[in-house]
């Protein structure tokens, strides 16, 4: 069975843009993965140490035949292929792969949450979610659009002027 799931991408080391790039690529041509749509790239502020460049985030939208416990073992093989060192929480990294959603389920184990905790709280998550998915209900019946209009957090800049959502298959 197949399953629609969410996934973040984000950056603010070596080439942040060149790295979503690269792990979009990469999951363009995994097995059992396969990409509905693409965000648009956006630049934010850091979450946790302030000393850290803006990172560059994106969102993509998937149908995966993989587990979300395959589907995050995958994540953490392209995050690492990409040089990711987890020493500091919320630290700058390489590349960040975070499954926000995973159709509608709900996850909760040591190592997984699904949804993703703070995804309603991160603007640099919700905007580009929004690209994709505008009339998107949450599992808990958040509605995308109405967290985005009443969001009191920081502002995401786009990246590329003119740059349209991705929509693939």
């Amino acid at each position: 069975m197949t399953e629609i799931a969410y996934i973040s991408v984000g950056s603010n080391l070596n080439n942040p843009f060149q790295q979503v790039k690269s792990a979009i690529d990469k999951l363009k041509i995994a097995d059992n993965i396969c990409i509905k749509a693409i965000s648009g790239c956006y630049l934010s502020d850091p979450v946790g140490p302030k000393n850290q460049s803006k990172y560059v985030n994106s969102v993509i939208k998937i149908s995966t035949r993989l587990s979300p416990n395959q589907l995050l073992k995958k994540l953490h093989e392209i995050e690492d292929v990409h040089g990711r060192i987890r020493n500091v929480r919320w630290g700058p990294r390489t590349l960040d792969l975070d499954i926000l959603l995973y159709g509608s389920r709900n996850v909760n184990t040591k190592t997984l949450t699904i949804p993703h905790p703070e995804m309603k709280i991160r603007n640099f998550v919700l905007t580009p979610l929004a690209d994709i998915e505008p009339d998107l209900v949450l599992p808990d019946g958040s509605i995308l659009s109405s967290l985005l209009e009443n969001s009191q957090l920081k502002e995401v800049v786009p990246i590329l002027p003119g740059d349209i959502v991705e929509k693939i298959g």
